[in-house]
């Protein structure tokens, strides 16, 4: 029994060095691994629009004023606000200071 396990013992440290470059011999008929990167890029709209924020003049420009905003299921502005859309969103502003009082985003 000793003399079977010798043998095998030592077949075995004579047949690894040629499993091992059959191994390697492998690796260079493989085509190269190609990894790609996938860049996704966001595109954020006005992320600053909260309550408080003051719209400078030049941004008022780009809004369009809401006059049927029962049309858009609003409620009734107060005195001295109005309501405007900007983008996707509808803002109650102050119509002398510009401050934003509330903020309704359609998706």
């Amino acid at each position: 029994m000793k003399k079977i396990l010798a043998a095998l013992f030592s077949a075995s440290f004579l047949l690894s060095p040629m499993i091992v470059s059959q191994a390697s011999a492998d690796d260079y008929r493989r085509p190269p691994v190609v990894q790609k990167r996938v860049i996704v890029e966001k595109k954020v709209i006005r992320p600053h629009w909260k309550k408080g924020y003051r719209v400078n003049a030049s941004e008022r420009r780009r809004f369009s004023d809401v006059n049927d905003y029962r049309r858009y299921r609003l409620a009734p502005p107060p005195r001295g606000y109005r309501w405007v859309r900007a983008d996707n969103d509808y803002l109650l502003i102050s119509v002398t200071s510009g401050i934003i009082s509330s903020i309704i985003t359609v998706r």
